[in-house]
């Protein structure tokens, strides 16, 4: 790395940060970026701040290294990161062409990983900036996950210590807005985005004291949103069920409750990680992972259910783009379910407060393929290990955790003055899934792995990545050229006349899944598609928030 002297370097109060200047990825990249890594938002969450809410940085006269990324948060999936609980960390990248005295739009990248994994280094930021042709600056960032963010229980509740992984975002944040100018950044034009769990938390801080102005002004919300799957009371029996699992794991079980908070925090990171984990992975078949956002009450981040909050208006009317992919449930269903009553025993355990009309009704909406051999549901692909109800059963949870609440943010924010823009991702990636949960994640960001793979997939991909640095720059996704002049107009969604547009991407393109069909790189269609079965799924929202 150069000495110091050559790098960038930023003074705000925590400190000068020293910087780092791009390889621009051995001249794949159309630019050099100024990259700031690792720079604390938070002090350690570790001993007595374990399970509190974040603790700013203090004011400092030192220097900063910022030429790596910090420790990632505890959390089961690790690459060569270091772990630990002084994780509370971010990167920004910035072009390395300064722009003058013009303050650039900022996007504040949150990951996604159910919460329980994760970190802000898992996608490709760099990329999504250095292609744009309208510059902007990217921040990707930790925050605590599994039982370190989201340990949830009557006793939790009591002591104040919930959803402190929100907390730890809305701190992030709330940094971007005291220092990003430093950086070049413009406070006031601020984009949160985030995919799955990203999604899920970028839709609670849309919902989060709509009466007091945001810390961001558009959102990007991609499969998911703040109804998505379930947001259930912090007392919930289920969450008490996995909190006394969790201390069981964890070798508290027989600890007093009053002395049991400072006995979790006194043991390693190590042995909580584990714990989590070990949590998780017993519930993670059956899609009832422990360790979520919770409805935290008065005064909370999430103070009442999601769906009573969209229907009473509270929310920050500030412009959106959002969207979901055809198959959203096939990474997450058993592949080789070949049953009616395995299809029905899956979504009554997942959702113990549907009643036996509820899971009739959901029997109709999908038909069974087995009973009804015309059933849209019925598995056409053989010899890849596919049982019976395995499209049957993805389709019905994709649209139930994901589409449907995607939808349902379209509908209610498009009644508000800002715009809303839906897209439906459509690439085929796998032949025993589709589309799946995360797919478009390196389509966005114009990812040098898709771009290697053909012609058509670069092209889908550049379209893709023109829209969001548009509506990232201007708030509107048609507005800038980018790299892909001549595509289609997106029009906002309006559900006024109950129907509105959506940018369909890449619909009967299999390249990546080792097929040959191109298909269709963009074009503007009626929401039609699955709108019957996600209007089942929207009827019953509250069923999953208590």
């Amino acid at each position: 790395m150069p000495d110091s002297a050559s790098r960038p370097r930023v003074t705000i109060r925590q400190g000068t940060i020293v910087g780092a200047r791009s390889d621009r990825n051995h001249g794949k990249s159309p630019q050099v970026l100024d990259e700031f890594l690792g720079i604390p938002y938070a002090l350690s969450t570790a001993g007595e701040r374990r399970f509190r809410p974040p603790v700013p940085v203090g004011a400092s006269n030192g220097e900063f290294d910022a030429g790596q990324y910090g420790y990632r948060c505890p959390a089961g999936d690790a690459d060569e990161t270091p772990l630990g609980e002084d994780c509370l960390n971010l990167n920004i990248y910035r072009p390395g062409i300064q722009y003058g005295r013009a303050k650039l739009p900022v996007l504040v990248h949150i990951h996604g990983g159910s919460f329980n994994f994760g970190a802000g280094n898992n996608r490709q930021i760099s990329s999504f900036v250095a292609w744009s042709k309208k510059p902007f600056i990217g921040i990707s960032f930790n925050y605590r996950l599994g039982a370190f963010g989201f340990l949830s229980s009557k006793l939790m509740g009591k002591e104040g210590l919930l959803n402190v992984g929100l907390k730890d975002q809305q701190l992030l944040l709330q940094w971007v807005k005291d220092n990003i100018a430093a950086f070049g950044g413009d406070p006031d034009d601020v984009t949160i985005m985030g995919s799955s769990a990203g999604a899920h938390s970028v839709g609670h801080h849309l919902l989060n004291n709509p009466d007091k102005p945001p810390l961001f002004h558009k959102a990007i919300i991609e499969s998911g949103g703040a109804t998505a799957r379930a947001v259930r009371p912090y007392d919930n029996s289920l969450f008490e069920t996995q909190f006394q699992e969790f201390i069981s794991h964890a070798g508290l079980l027989d600890v007093p409750s009053d002395k049991l908070i400072d006995q979790l925090r006194a043991l390693p990171w190590s042995k909580i990680k584990a714990a989590s984990e070990t949590i998780y992975g017993k519930y993670d078949t059956s899609v009832r992972w422990p360790f979520q956002p919770v409805i935290d009450g008065e005064g909370g981040i999430i103070p009442i259910a999601p769906i009573k909050a969209w229907q009473a208006g509270k929310w920050h009317q500030v412009p959106i783009l959002t969207g979901f992919n055809t198959n959203e449930g096939a990474i997450f269903i058993e592949p080789t379910i070949s049953t009616s009553a395995q299809f029905t025993s899956f979504f009554a355990t997942l959702l113990p407060t549907f009643s036996p009309d509820d899971l009739e009704a959901l029997g109709k909406v999908y038909p069974d393929p087995i009973t009804h051999p015309s059933s849209p549901y019925t598995e056409t692909r053989k010899n890849i290990g596919l049982g019976a109800q395995f499209f049957r059963t993805e389709q019905a949870y994709g649209h139930y955790a994901y589409i449907a609440p995607v939808r349902q943010t379209a509908r209610f924010a498009s009644k508000g003055p800002a715009p809303v823009y839906l897209y439906h991702y459509a690439v085929t990636g796998r032949k025993d899934g589709g589309a799946d949960h995360g797919d478009h994640n390196d389509f966005v960001t114009y990812s040098q792995e898709i771009r290697n793979v053909s012609p058509s997939v670069m092209e889908i991909s550049a379209n893709m990545h023109a829209y969001w640095t548009s509506f990232i720059t201007t708030g509107d996704p048609n507005t800038e050229g980018g790299l892909a002049k001549e595509r289609p107009t997106w029009p906002k969604y309006d559900y006024a006349q109950g129907v509105g547009k959506v940018a369909l991407f890449g619909e009967g393109n299999d390249e990546l899944a080792s097929g040959n069909q191109k298909g269709v790189v963009v074009k503007i269609v009626d929401d039609l598609w699955a709108k019957e079965e996600c209007q089942f799924w929207m009827e019953r929202t509250g069923l999953s928030e208590i």
